[in-house]
């Protein structure tokens, strides 16, 4: 029978193997200051690029097995910026993006695969004006590293090609000729772990 100490031991060895497996998954808050969604379409013999500029979420990381992460995003859909205020206005429209009723736009995960050292095809589910379709997005991983204030900072980049048509949003038949149907979507994410807060000093007993 083990003795004592021996139990005690493994049960410490155990907790420590636990604690460190727990402390290799972070979650990361999208920071939609120093991140953007852009995007791209053809009009006419051009292209034509617009984003959105309150991206927001988490990224769930297993440094040790990134191909365990997940992210979870939404967009909000009224910081369109096309640098025209009556573009913006008429994307809005229910022809278009349908901003009064589909406020947001959504991608969760569902698998990571690996591709490279820094690189994932990240398969998930995006929603864009209540329909859902599978996309793939080919990211990269740009690294960590210490940021501003103690916090833990990860960078990213991804792009896909979507179609516009595929969620309801080709608009009137007369654009059919001027827009094209393919939209190129280019992605950079900077999301950040705050420094744990200190447990605040047992009060001293009279």
């Amino acid at each position: 029978m083990p003795s004592p100490t021996r139990l005690l031991l493994a049960s410490l060895l155990s907790l420590g193997l636990l604690a460190s497996a727990r402390a290799a998954v972070e979650t990361y808050t999208i920071d939609p200051v120093h991140s953007s969604v852009q995007f791209s379409l053809r009009h006419i013999i051009s292209k034509f690029t617009g984003g959105f500029t309150k991206p927001a979420g988490t990224i769930t990381v297993d440094r040790d097995h990134l191909e365990n992460s997940s992210v979870h995003a939404t967009i909000d859909v009224a910081s369109l910026n096309t640098a025209s205020p009556k573009r913006e206005q008429h994307l809005w429209t229910d022809q278009f993006f349908n901003l009064a009723q589909y406020a947001t736009m959504t991608f969760q995960s569902k698998a990571w695969k690996q591709t490279g050292p820094d690189t994932f095809d990240v398969t998930g589910l995006l929603t864009i004006k209540g329909v859902t379709k599978e996309v793939v997005l080919k990211t990269t991983l740009l690294g960590f590293g210490p940021g501003m204030r103690g916090m833990q900072l990860s960078a990213w980049e991804a792009s896909t090609v979507i179609k516009k048509s595929e969620f309801d949003l080709a608009g009137p038949a007369m654009l059919g000729k001027a827009l094209g149907d393919e939209v190129t979507v280019s992605i950079a994410i900077e999301s950040f772990v705050k420094p744990a807060t200190p447990a605040a000093p047992a009060a001293a007993k009279p």
